[in-house]
């Protein structure tokens, strides 16, 4: 007998995308955490893992600095997340940074540049 997909890694990656986001809007003490959005959340089948996706307003190392205070804020998280989230085991956290704000900005400027020069 074939097993439907689970939907449930999706609902847990939304919860901990919303618990994430709600944190670092409100309870965030790291200097080093800066003007931080949360775009996604991808959690493994078996709900031990969750990839964060952020996006960090700032230079290379503005960005470094942000990833590196959300990483030691990762053991917090996950033990906020069980409490909140109600859930046997919490999902290990690895954030990452999400580009792809970055580069539509980018290719947005260029097609300005390039509209202005053409006109």
């Amino acid at each position: 007998m074939a097993r439907r997909p689970s939907h449930r890694p999706e609902r847990v990656g939304e919860l901990i995308r919303e618990t994430v986001a709600a944190f670092l809007t409100e309870h965030v003490r790291d200097p080093r955490i800066g003007f931080v959005t949360v775009t996604g959340v991808e959690v493994s089948a078996d709900l031990g893992h969750a990839r964060v996706r952020v996006s960090v307003m700032g230079t290379e190392e503005e960005q470094g600095r942000s990833l590196e205070g959300l990483e030691s804020a990762a053991r917090f998280l996950r033990a906020q997340l069980s409490r909140e989230l109600h859930l046997r085991t919490s999902p290990e956290l690895r954030f990452e940074l999400d580009r792809g704000l970055q580069h539509a900005l980018r290719i947005d400027q260029v097609l300005k540049r390039l509209k202005d020069g053409a006109g």
